[in-house]
């Protein structure tokens, strides 16, 4: 059974459990939900997973980190390297976006050494592996995309990105408006180059029960990917986005009632007075399903410094709502991530969720600075450690003060703090 089947039984599995502790809330308010499709547990029930996660209503915002190799540089043990840095810095689920190399072998890889859950996007390996035998992408069969999704659900794999609202009708609208950037998902751009040539419709749309049947047999999350995301601030909001989220807000309805567990993915750039429209629009067109978004990205003139400007839509999107951050590097845009860019965007987008939850009102951020605060008054800097973000770098920049021990170099013994504290007796 899955989560929705035992929870609309009333009764609570040993996953809704634990997300309830790790929450700081009731197991009936996480059965509640996972009912009504406003929470998802991403659990392959052939994955044990030593970190699981909740992600919806009413939870801490969670991020994802994104690794994988590239036809240009394939290294298993550089890939379990960025895994181990977004774990440490605290991502809660890792996504294999590998298009180089033995994909079954790197994927069950990932798995295998990931504690928390992980995602793909079977369509690359379908396309990648049909480029490979039969010549060209085109020449991919549904047959093809279904059987590799079988595989990845029996690897154990928690969450799939499935391009399900990638139609012929979306696309058309797409055509009708134009774009500057077009279509900027590397899955959507393989369906739309499909159809297209095949003058066929979407096999992920056409056949969405047998997709919920294969999800449901191993519980798996499908992650409806917005392959018509917009990638440029200017084509935000426009009529092929909304229309693929019209029809994923249709399919989410259709998975749930059918026991399977579905979050939405949204866009992509989005210039910062429209992030909140975004977020309403998703929530009522999909009856609050989650809302997992790629950024957004509120400017495009930023390269090398995407990991901010994606933290600063994350954090309001995910103040307004959004329940799941993608995570983006500073290399976004310019090149495959190496451990570094791993590890800023994964702690960019840490900051964001948190700041975000700060503007949800969740309690156990709240306090968190409450207690960062105290320890600064206090001049603390060990438990400092324990409440930040990035306990790593306070150790380093401490370890390099040499004169002031008790105060930072910035004010030393004119610190503000420490000369007021005994004159307020605090």
């Amino acid at each position: 059974m899955t989560q929705i089947d035992v929870a609309k039984k009333g009764k609570y599995t040993k996953e809704m459990i634990e997300v309830a502790r790790v929450e700081g809330v009731s197991k009936e308010y996480i059965r509640k939900n996972i009912e009504e499709g406003k929470i998802v547990i991403p659990a392959n029930l052939k994955h044990t997973i030593r970190k699981i996660c909740g992600i919806g209503k009413g939870l801490r915002t969670k991020i994802n980190v994104n690794i994988g190799t590239s036809p240009d540089k394939v290294d298993k043990k550089l890939e379990l390297k960025k895994l181990k840095v977004a774990v440490k810095y605290g991502t809660d689920t890792i996504m294999d976006l590998s298009t180089g190399g033995d994909l079954d072998d790197i994927r069950r890889f990932i798995i295998k050494n990931s504690d928390v859950p992980v995602g793909t996007v079977p369509i690359y390996q379908a396309a990648i592996e049909a480029a490979k035998r039969k010549k060209s992408i085109v020449n991919m069969t549904k047959e093809d995309i279904f059987e590799t999704i079988e595989k990845h659900l029996k690897d154990g794999v928690d969450f799939i990105t499935v391009h399900c609202g990638v139609t012929l009708e979306s696309v058309e609208r797409l055509k009708k408006e134009g774009r500057i950037t077009n279509v900027v998902s590397r899955g959507g751009s393989f369906i739309i180059e499909w159809m297209i040539c095949n003058n066929r419709e979407n096999p992920l749309y056409t056949d969405f029960d047998l997709l919920l049947e294969m999800a449901r047999k191993y519980d798996v999350t499908l992650s409806l990917g917005d392959g018509l995301r917009p990638g440029s601030i200017i084509d935000a909001s426009d009529r092929a986005q909304v229309q693929e989220l019209i029809i994923l807000g249709e399919l989410a309805q259709r998975a749930l009632s059918n026991g399977v567990q579905v979050m939405i993915e949204g866009p992509g750039h989005v210039p910062i007075n429209q992030i909140k429209a975004n977020v309403l629009l998703q929530k009522r067109l999909c009856h609050s399903a989650p809302f997992y978004v790629l950024g957004p990205i509120v400017t495009d003139i930023a390269p090398g410094y995407d990991h901010i400007t994606s933290a600063i839509g994350g954090s309001i999107a995910g103040s307004y709502g959004a329940d799941f951050l993608c995570y983006v590097t500073p290399s976004e845009h310019l090149g495959l991530p190496d451990i570094e860019d791993v590890k800023e965007g994964t702690i960019a987008s840490k900051i964001a969720s948190h700041v975000a939850d700060i503007g949800k009102g969740i309690k156990s951020a709240i306090e968190l600075d409450k207690n960062m605060s105290k320890y600064r008054r206090l001049l603390d800097w060990k438990n400092q450690q324990k409440y930040a973000i990035d306990p790593y770098i306070i150790k380093k920049y401490r370890k390099s003060v040499k004169r002031y021990k008790d105060t930072c170099t910035m004010c030393g013994e004119y610190c503000a703090m420490k000369k007021v504290s005994k004159y307020l007796n605090s």
